[in-house]
């Protein structure tokens, strides 16, 4: 036990190319940590992250690939913007029937992530297709639009910058504006919210978009900075894995932030752990699930 934990911290923490991959696999788990701990405030329960991630990928790559004279200074923001708009109005769906009908957002989010995911699908498949691609993939983005590397040869870029001012954002939000405020009140207590006269419906649909932009951004990073394209069926979980991430985090922006760290140092060791000693890296399931398991427990 002892070796195999020795080699998982040695392969993720031990050089600094180590360093750089683990940051790169906790990027897209400090987005997605985020809009889903954004929701869990307000006590709006969106599992949805993963739908909104899937379609802000597919946004950003449809600039990069359109758009393909324009400068970079000008691309990648646009392509970041639309991304965050096109994950947020798709949050905006299930928020709407929340608000407005009171239908239940854990289901509706859960369906509008196949709906997305197959959606996408059948763009990169349909009128997106590339000929000649044995995979399902949109064209490859311009070269202005691709994200800087920030510790070559490691693929970490310039998104896991824009994910640490996501937190910062996010912690001014919650702590210094009306809005989190409302948030923490309507989270802590929805009926006295009412009766003080804070407009329910308002703060879901906010949250909610809040929420799906953040997703957005996740996937306009994955594509802008790791696949030079969007990639049918590209992610492994992120927006599920963001609720984890919420959960360790207590629903705070600082917390989901060194959560989403040590799940990128598991990740990223688990892989050199599994071919340097005899434990296979399904214990790395097994660790975040324990994690889950001691995070839920109600003393």
């Amino acid at each position: 036990a002892i070796e195999a934990y020795r080699t998982l911290l040695t392969s993720a923490l031990g050089t600094k190319t180590a360093i750089a991959d683990t940051l790169l696999a906790a990027t897209p788990l400090i987005f997605t940590g985020l809009a889903t701990a954004v929701a869990f405030r307000a006590g709006v329960f969106n599992v949805g992250v993963e739908g909104s991630l899937y379609m802000g990928a597919f946004a950003a790559a449809w600039v990069g690939f359109t758009f393909t004279e324009l400068p970079g200074w000008l691309l990648v923001p646009l392509a970041f913007i639309l991304a965050g708009i096109v994950g947020g109005l798709w949050c905006l769906i299930p928020g709407y029937l929340k608000a407005r009908l009171r239908v239940d957002e854990i289901v509706t989010t859960i369906m509008l992530n196949y709906v997305a995911i197959l959606f996408t699908s059948y763009l990169v498949n349909g009128p997106f297709l590339v000929p000649g691609l044995a995979n399902a993939m949109s064209e490859k983005i311009a070269p202005a639009a691709q994200l800087a590397r920030l510790a070559p040869p490691s693929q970490l870029n310039l998104s896991f910058v824009i994910a640490l001012a996501a937190v910062v954002v996010t912690a001014f939000l919650f702590q210094r504006t009306t809005m989190g405020f409302e948030l923490r009140t309507v989270g802590a207590n929805p009926l006295f919210a009412r009766w003080s006269g804070m407009p329910l419906g308002s703060v879901i649909l906010k949250v909610m978009f809040l929420s799906g932009l953040l997703g957005g951004l996740a996937g306009a990073g994955q594509v802008l900075g790791v696949h030079y394209r969007f990639v049918a069926n590209f992610s492994p979980g992120f927006g599920f894995d963001g609720i984890t991430i919420a959960l360790l985090g207590r629903n705070s922006p600082l917390g989901t932030l060194f959560a989403a760290l040590l799940f990128g140092v598991l990740r990223n060791g688990g892989s050199t752990m599994e071919l340097f000693t005899d434990v296979p890296r399904d214990l790395i399931s097994i660790l975040e699930a324990t994690i889950i398991f001691f995070v839920a427990i109600e003393f």
